[in-house]
């Protein structure tokens, strides 16, 4: 793959990290929606890039390389949609939920709620509902540990107010609140990825890490990661990474460097 819109500095980063023997093990983290799969109207349309299925496929199989999805979508939703291989560590509902994928399924951790937690989970629901309804293109997901009032089908006069409204309520009932794009999420069980992506790398004895995302909820990855960590911000906006690239074709090629620099 060309590596025409892989910045030099970047290049030279991943050609570094993939000749040095103590990166090993080196985790690779990516996010999903708007990283390896272009954002989509409809979320049930992602998919990630075809080129990106096999550098992730041949990834996961080179020895000292642990790969990981870290998505703000629900787990079931997320081993659906990606094309990963046996081995893959799942992220799901920005930390909260945790799988690795097998040959015969996924290998969940499995979520707890107290019957406090649920019960709010359960207001959580009705209200958010209530804050979508007569909203055209506003609409609210579910999640076994949150509720998610999704915009980004909305018209603005919709979604600004959809939008305060959904953060007014995570106030007022007192529950994690994350504010991505064209999102808002409600959760009764705080996380977040640059939590759940720290406790993956102690867990794998990883001294690198890679992590690519686009969203301002990857802010919390990238916030978390050490100095030496190699942190990719995929797309515009402000960001606290150290490396940017265009989109997910050029965040794929990105990886692509990377597996040729391994050999």
């Amino acid at each position: 793959m060309a590596d025409g819109p892989v910045p030099a500095d970047l290049r030279d980063r991943l050609t570094a990290v993939a000749g040095d023997t103590a990166a090993r093990p080196l985790l690779v983290a990516l996010d999903f929606d708007g990283t390896l799969a272009p954002l989509q109207d409809d979320p049930a349309a992602s998919r990630i890039l075809p080129a990106g299925v096999g550098v992730l496929a041949d990834l996961a199989g080179r020895d000292g390389v642990a790969l990981a999805l870290v998505s703000g979508r629900a787990m079931a939703d997320l081993h659906a949609l990606a094309e990963v291989p046996a081995g893959t560590y799942l992220v799901g509902s920005h930390g909260a939920e945790r799988a690795r994928v097998t040959q015969f399924g996924l290998d969940r951790d499995v979520v707890e709620l107290t019957h406090e937690q649920a019960d709010r989970l359960a207001a959580l629901g009705a209200r958010a509902a209530a804050v979508a309804r007569g909203r055209d293109g506003v609409w609210v997901e579910s999640k076994p540990t949150a509720v998610v009032v999704h915009t980004r089908l909305a018209e603005p006069k919709d979604a600004v107010p959809a939008e305060a409204e959904a953060l007014a309520l995570g106030t007022e009932l007192g529950v994690g609140t994350l504010h991505g794009k064209d999102v808002v999420e409600l959760t009764v069980l705080p996380a977040d990825k640059g939590t759940a992506l720290q406790a993956l790398r102690r867990e794998l004895g990883a001294p690198v890490v890679l992590y690519a995302g686009d969203d301002v909820t990857d802010e919390h990855a990238f916030a978390a990661l050490d100095p030496d960590d190699l942190t990719l911000k995929v797309g515009p906006g402000d960001t606290v990474a150290r490396y940017r690239v265009a989109d997910p074709a050029a965040a794929v090629a990105a990886l692509a460097h990377l597996l040729d620099a391994l050999g």
